[in-house]
Parts: C-alpha cells; sequence; structure tokens
C-alpha cells in the first residue's frame, strides 16, 4: 500500500510524470464541474421543485447555518469559498468507494494547496472588511514588537492546517487497510463506510477550521 498517491506513478516522460495526485484531481474536478453545470442549469422558483434542486438547496443550507455557527457572521460573502472548499475535500474522499481511486486528499501537495488557499483568503477577506490600514494594523497590535510572532503564527496555522488533514485522511486509510487485511471477509463494507465517515469528517473540519481562521482573523481586526 502506498502512504500518498504521490507515489503512484501512472505515466512519465523524461522529468514529467503523471502521478495519482493530478489524475485524481482533475477527475474530480471534471465531476464536479458537469455535476454543477448539470444541477444549475434549470433552477426554479416555483413552489414544486425538481429533485436535484431541493437537494442542491439542502446542501448549500447545511453548509450556511455551519458557517453562521462558526463565525456568528452573515454566511452570503464565505459561502462561495468555504463550501468549495467542502464539496471538494468530501467528493475527493467519498470517491475512495471506488476501489482503484486514491483520494488526492491523502498527498501532502494537495492539503498543502487548499492551506495555501485559506491562507491568502484570509487578508483578502481581512482587506475587503477592514481595508488596508486596518488589516496591517492587526501585525502590528498590542505592539510593534509582535510582528514576527504573529506572521510565525499566520504560516504555522497553515502549516498546520495542510498537515492535520494529510495525516488524518492517511492515516485513516491506512487503519482501513489494515483492519481489512485483518478480517477480509467479515467485515469489508463495514469498513470501507468507515473510511467514508473519516474522510467526510474531514472535509467537514478542514472546512470549519479554514472558517474559524478568517473569522478570527476578522474578529481580532476588529478589536484592534
Amino acid at each position: 500500500m502506498e502512504i500518498s498517491p504521490d507515489n503512484i506513478i501512472l505515466w512519465q516522460s523524461g522529468i514529467v510524470k503523471l502521478n495519482a495526485t493530478i489524475l485524481y484531481t482533475w477527475l474530480v474536478m471534471i465531476i464536479l464541474v458537469g455535476g454543477s453545470w448539470l444541477v444549475t442549469r434549470q433552477l426554479s422558483v416555483q413552489p414544486k421543485l425538481s429533485r436535484r434542486q431541493h437537494l442542491l438547496e439542502i446542501i448549500v443550507d447545511a453548509i450556511a447555518d455551519q458557517i453562521r455557527d462558526a463565525s456568528r457572521q452573515e454566511p452570503s460573502q464565505f459561502l462561495p469559498f468555504i463550501g468549495t472548499l467542502f464539496i471538494f475535500v468530501a467528493t475527493c474522499n467519498l470517491l475512495t468507494l471506488f476501489p482503484i481511486y486514491e483520494s488526492p486528499a491523502g498527498s501532502l501537495s494537495t492539503t498543502t494547496a487548499l492551506a495555501l488557499c485559506v491562507f491568502v483568503a484570509v487578508p483578502l477577506y481581512g482587506i475587503k472588511n477592514r481595508g488596508v490600514g486596518g488589516y496591517l494594523k492587526h501585525f502590528l497590535q498590542p505592539s510593534p514588537f509582535m510582528l514576527p510572532f504573529q506572521l510565525i503564527s499566520e504560516i504555522s496555522r497553515t502549516l498546520s492546517l495542510a498537515v492535520r488533514l494529510f495525516g488524518n485522511i492517511m492515516s485513516g486509510s491506512m487503519l482501513v487497510a489494515i483492519l481489512l487485511s485483518i478480517v477480509p471477509l467479515l467485515f469489508p463494507m463495514v469498513m470501507r463506510a468507515f473510511g467514508l465517515l473519516i474522510g467526510v469528517i474531514q472535509a467537514y473540519v478542514f472546512a470549519i477550521l479554514a472558517m474559524v481562521y478568517i473569522a478570527s482573523g476578522m474578529r481580532a481586526q476588529k478589536s484592534s
């Protein structure tokens, strides 16, 4: 069993490699883009909604409620970013139902890219709500001598976000593989369902932590 899908090389020509992380990331993106087009192409405001629109509204409302609970703010401005993070990570992990598929979320390169998106989103939301001066002033509070520590805090928070998701997905996959090797005939479906549950929970935790980081930065700026 490979620890990371980065180690599964599907094609190589010289220094150019196609590994499982790249292939399955593009597969997930194609599924999400195609699914979004199918679900949103016939939206209606009529009382009787289609099943696809009804499911879409349930998912959007559930994500919005979680954002509102985590940030104590109106969720509309955060919904596209946080919702995309959750649906992408959840889809990556739910597709592990198929035997040959490897979740891109089990790659440190993927989780680092997602964490960098959060790292960039924090100042963007801060500047949007407080302006450039208000956001930069946050790094000098309560004293200018705190600037290095504030910068280290921002970087370490990004690293922890990437490593946490990578470690949890990798450890969950290894645990399921070990249990399947021990009891291959008795509980294979239970073990597979256990892996899917871990994947959805980790997608939820990642999205909520991203929201908490953004909201805490905005609250710090307001308090300053």
